[in-house]
């Protein structure tokens, strides 16, 4: 896609953007956003999903994450009930961002229009990854994208293993070349010189798929369950 097909749009409505985010996704094309914690690169269909991993030379092996909020987890993920104390004690009590993985129900109505290979790609071993609370655009997308029953997949909007990126400029040309619309909302709120975006948990078993922001935060909060994450050694 040459430039001049791209919109650009300086962040200043969250509600208006996400709607034309969303609308774009829902013509098969692909987005770059700003989330608290990283610039994200998105889509929904076989076609966009297909241009966000091409573009990033990312790994099939590696599956897309699902835009979330707490309300969507309930419905979606399987996690035993004592853990969601602690899911909220992270995104609510905290005001933290967290991706966590677990089975899901691949019936649920949000999965019903999504491409048999698209949902492939974005699980794997039978779990989903849900980035909960990273952000204005993130929970408004959310939010419009329940309504609408569209998930919202991708991952941070960088080429794979280059880190991630905290302002648009800072996009590799490839990756920003595959955006059919750029919201620049300046510098991520978790701009760090690790390169990290959120941190994953697996609910399952507890493990830390990835040290992400607010990690030494996130290992605190989960102490106090008595749950013990792994340190920082990275």
């Amino acid at each position: 896609m040459s430039k001049k097909e791209q919109i650009k749009i300086v962040a200043d409505d969250v509600v208006k953007q996400s709607k034309e985010v969303l609308d774009v996704i829902a013509n098969e094309g692909v987005a770059i956003i700003p989330l608290d914690v990283a610039y994200a690169i998105v889509g929904n269909s076989k076609k966009s999903i297909e241009t966000i991993f091409k573009c990033k030379n990312r790994s099939f092996d590696k599956p897309s994450g699902m835009f979330s909020n707490y309300e969507l987890l309930k419905d979606i993920q399987i996690i035993d009930t004592w853990k969601h104390d602690i899911i909220k004690a992270v995104i609510f009590d905290n005001n933290l961002p967290m991706s966590t993985v677990a089975p899901f129900k691949k019936d649920h109505p949000m999965f019903r229009n999504v491409d048999d290979w698209v949902l492939k790609n974005s699980t794997k071993i039978g779990t989903l990854d849900m980035l909960l609370n990273a952000g204005e655009f993130h929970n408004e997308m959310t939010k419009q994208s329940m309504e609408i029953q569209m998930p919202v997949l991708g991952s941070s909007a960088n080429t794979s293993l280059t880190g991630s990126k905290y302002n648009l400029e800072e996009v590799d040309q490839p990756v920003l070349e595959a955006g059919n619309i750029l919201i620049d909302g300046g510098t991520s709120k978790y701009e760090n010189d690790k390169g990290r975006s959120s941190t994953i948990i697996d609910f399952g078993n507890f493990e830390t798929i990835r040290i992400g922001v607010c990690y030494d935060e996130i290992r605190e909060i989960f102490s106090k369950f008595g749950v013990e994450l792994r340190e920082d050694s990275e």
